[in-house]
């Protein structure tokens, strides 16, 4: 088992964390913004190693580690855990995140973190878009890890109805590491990009190219080791 070691108290405690049974889980808080309903590590903990398999990501000259929307620097042989830095991108989403929108754009919420779609090069953390209670919720996370967000102005994406089951026991975030390197293959191959309105394409086109990217889709996964129904 991983040794803890809390240090600080995160600034973005809201809560005092149980578990069920009312057995504290601590170092961990409980995320209840936008009923968002996730436990994470707080900000200030020291680990001896990152769990699961994370994506290291440069920003502003330093290194930092992001695995299940919990964010890690390094701090002399171990890790502690911190807020992301405005303006880093990562290539995939949270396994777990909140759709919220200010002002018609849809936000990706995780552990007091927002991320905006930001093509090419995936996901941007930003700073808080506006007053929460001003935020229209919506879905509580993907279908299933890594599924393609909301598309801005617009409704769910096509492909929704893709149900994904990872046969080789793939984790979460390999999942949504699959999930979205087949989404961006498949909406090269069909011209049909679901996180964009109407798909990118033109409206008598939505059906057609729609499909095309849910069989690109599913050949892909299925490619990679996923029953795709």
């Amino acid at each position: 088992m991983i040794a803890l070691l809390l240090v600080t108290t995160g600034a973005g405690a809201q809560q005092p964390e149980h578990g069920h049974g009312g057995h504290a889980r601590a170092p961990e808080l409980y995320d209840n913004q936008f009923n968002h309903n996730h436990y994470y590590y707080q900000r200030g903990l020291v680990v001896p190693a990152v769990p699961g398999r994370p994506y290291v990501v440069a920003h502003g000259g330093e290194h930092f580690y992001y695995s299940g929307g919990v964010w890690y620097a390094p701090r002399g042989p171990s890790f502690v855990v911190v807020g992301p830095p405005v303006g880093v991108f990562v290539p995939v989403l949270p396994p777990f995140y909140t759709t919220v929108w200010f002002g018609g754009v849809p936000y990706y919420y995780a552990n007091n973190t927002y991320y905006v779609y930001g093509g090419e090069q995936g996901y941007e953390v930003v700073e808080a878009p506006g007053d929460p209670s001003a935020a229209i919720a919506g879905p509580q996370g993907p279908e299933y890890p890594g599924a393609p967000p909301p598309a801005a102005n617009g409704p769910p994406p096509e492909g929704e109805d893709l149900f994904i089951y990872p046969q080789n026991g793939q984790s979460p975030d390999q999942q949504a590491t699959d999930r979205y390197e087949c989404h961006k293959w498949a909406a090269s191959q069909s011209g049909f990009d679901p996180t964009q309105a109407g798909g990118g394409v033109a409206p008598d086109q939505t059906v057609a190219k729609g499909a095309d990217y849910r069989r690109a889709m599913r050949a892909c996964l299925e490619g990679r080791g996923y029953s795709v129904r």
